[in-house]
């Protein structure tokens, strides 16, 4: 850009920034909405146009740099306001590989350097955009790269990890430790020979990861990679980058983007979906956020008395309703699906959201691919700053078809509430816990054995399909379920602890929801005993890999429990009024036995009639059914779809604490 062009922009600048200065908005309805992407770098070797929706600003100027974190900038320039209060600038020179900010002023004050709302690529620590051709960091085969086949949500499972906790093992095998490319590392081992890292998950047979928060977050320090740190990663700071403390140099803004999708070419290549962990309902910092620094107080809800609403617990929440909040969530989904391939999203504290921009997420990702997952957590941490009705809740999820929310009521009753890791419920032998897990068991559906008065936290079926509850016993927030199991029962034997983990997952994959399963759990990894461990150092937080070898029963007892469920559609109905028909649960004498039956082939099933009893009790449970002949597929711990025995007659007896499983 020459002088002469400079001097203009700047006069043109300051002209229309004096008008907009008397523009005032009497709310942010009246906000002006950008018509087109939200897109704020374009490259390309002859120039590169920056622009920037700041409708509130007197002046905005973009500052260049040549390095992402040192120096001052090299050069100014200030931007020029268009329509729908977006600021533009073009620079007529090849920029790539510099680094920029973006400065706002607003009521005649400099509110500070920002990458921008929408940087896609930042230097370390993400305090500044870069310059880039995205194209470049495409790996080789990248454009030929597809999803792995999904017919039905009920064929889905899920498994969440962390990527540091998932490799970073001294024994695990794997080279890149903690990084996005342990995911792309085949043939390792543990030093006791069991298969890790992408061969586990394959061995294991999920067709998901779930992968926690991966886009550029604020807590960790990534010109400190030397020193140990840890952060689960909901500390937003650039929702549209992966986080470089993953990568093998957050210092070079292109390696972070390419291992990314390294990463989850080769999770495809094993057959695996990819599922982002996505927290647009708070910002790791407020009045310095990217968001704050470009139009200050829109993109967050305030309370009447004008403060910052707190329904994450973590100091703000966004504003999911407002016009271009709504638009800004909708082009990022659509972005990492469009340049990573992302197959499916996690919504933290989803019951901030408002349900009609959950719906529109939903349509916009339709128009891709439907298969593409969508779920999260129905609930926040506390009340947010919106009618309830409106509030993308669990209670809400039957306003919002084909998106799913995760089940307490289930979780609870196996393992005990949230707020007293000492108190047990199903597992332990805890009575009356059984309407809440018949709810789990259909997948939060209406059904007419399910008495609603009687579950625990929720008084009505909130799904209209089974396919929109997640079923699970263990996450990563809260104790895990063998930390679980250890802090509700002290006194037992490592054999009683994996007998509750074994019969704790075989409600999770036996369920018609949607089965999901932690990290680690499936070797029965533990904490030790840390409920809140998002800070934790790697020595609570890592999987020990020898754990495989020493609870190889149970890795198998999981991995057979996949194979049926994947075997044998009765058990992923995927429908709710076939569930109605197919699902009839069995009378029991007395608590702390549930048993169901799926009759008739269910779903088209090679087994004609499959009856799946559990019992928690000390002792074993008898338990009346349809007179017969059964083949036993899952009895004492252990699980052979070819048969292992058989019951004749009207009545199976279900050994303690554990599962049964018969098909006709």
């Amino acid at each position: 850009m020459n002088v002469k062009h400079v001097i203009w922009a700047s006069i043109v600048s300051t002209t229309i920034s004096c008008q907009s200065v008397k523009k005032e908005y009497a709310s942010f309805d009246e906000y002006p909405v950008r018509e087109g992407q939200l897109t704020e770098m374009e490259y390309s070797p002859v120039e590169t146009k920056f622009s920037l929706w700041s409708p509130t600003a007197e002046e905005v100027r973009v500052l260049l740099f040549d390095s992402g974190e040192e120096g001052s900038a090299y050069q100014t320039f200030p931007m020029e306001m268009g329509k729908d209060g977006t600021w533009n600038l073009s620079v007529k020179e090849d920029l790539k590989g510099k680094f920029y900010t973006f400065n706002v002023k607003v009521n005649g004050k400099w509110l500070g350097d920002t990458p921008g709302i929408m940087a896609k690529a930042v230097g370390v620590n993400g305090k500044r955009a870069a310059v880039i051709d995205l194209r470049s960091t495409d790996p080789e085969g990248w454009e030929s790269d597809v999803r792995p086949p999904l017919k039905n949500y009920a064929d889905i499972i899920v498994y969440e990890m962390h990527h540091r906790d998932f490799s970073l093992d001294s024994i695990s095998g794997i080279q890149n430790k903690g990084k996005f490319l342990a995911l792309t590392e085949q043939g390792t081992t543990s030093s006791l020979g069991e298969k890790t890292g992408i061969d586990h998950l394959k061995e294991l047979g999920v067709t998901h990861v779930h992968i926690l928060p991966s886009y550029d977050y604020a807590s960790v320090d990534e010109t400190k990679l030397d020193r140990p740190q840890y952060n689960w990663g909901y500390d937003p700071q650039n929702y549209n980058v992966p986080d470089g403390s993953y990568s093998t140099d957050p210092y070079k803004p292109d390696v972070r983007i390419k291992e990314f999708k390294q990463m989850v070419q080769a999770l495809h290549k094993a057959g695996i979906r990819v599922v982002l962990d996505v927290v647009y309902n708070h910002t790791f910092n407020t009045e310095e956020s990217n968001f704050e620094r470009t139009v200050p107080g829109y993109f967050y809800r305030q309370t009447e008395d004008g403060q910052l609403a707190n329904g994450s617990g973590c100091g703000n929440e966004t504003a999911s309703d407002r016009a271009m909040m709504r638009k800004y969530m909708i082009e990022s989904i659509l972005y990492w699906i469009n340049e990573y391939h992302i197959d499916g999203f996690r919504f933290d504290l989803m019951g901030i959201h408002d349900i009609e921009t959950m719906n529109e997420i939903r349509a916009a990702v339709d128009q891709i691919d439907p298969s593409i997952f969508i779920y999260g957590e129905g609930w926040a941490a506390s009340s947010p700053q919106l009618e309830e009705d409106k509030l993308a809740m669990k209670a809400n999820v039957d306003k919002m078809p084909r998106i799913a929310a995760f089940s307490d009521e289930m979780r609870d009753a196996l393992r005990g509430g949230w707020n007293d890791d000492t108190k047990g419920a199903f597992l332990v032998g805890d009575p009356g816990h059984e309407m809440s897990i018949k709810f789990g068991i259909v997948g939060a559906i209406e059904h007419p054995q399910v008495v609603s008065d009687s579950v625990n936290y929720s008084k009505k079926p909130w799904a209209l399909q089974p396919t929109q509850m997640i079923s699970y016993v263990s996450c990563h927030d809260d104790m895990c379920l063998a930390d679980r199991l250890k802090a509700t029962m002290p006194g037992a034997s490592i054999e009683e602890w994996a007998a509750l983990q074994k019969l704790a997952e075989t409600f999770v994959f036996t369920s018609q929801g949607v089965p999901f399963i932690f990290a680690g759990d499936e070797v029965m990894r533990d904490k030790k005993g840390v409920h809140n461990s998002y800070n934790s150092p790697d020595s609570i937080n890592t999987i020990d890999w020898k754990n495989k070898t020493a609870h190889k029963d149970v890795f198998e007892y999981v991995k057979s429990l996949i194979i049926m469920r994947k075997s044998h559609p009765a058990f992923r109905m995927g429908d709710a009024d076939m569930v109605r028909s197919q699902l009839e649960f069995l009378p029991v004498d007395g608590e702390n036995v549930v048993a169901f039956i799926l009759k008739d082939n269910a779903n088209g099933d090679s087994w004609k009639n499959t009856i799946v009893a559990f019992n928690s009790r000390t002792e074993p449970a008898k338990l009346a059914i349809p007179s017969g002949k059964y083949t036993v597929v899952c009895k004492d711990g252990k699980i052979n779809l070819s048969g292992m025995g058989q019951v004749m007659g009207a009545e199976m007896t279900v050994p303690a604490r554990s599962a049964m499983i018969i098909h006709q």
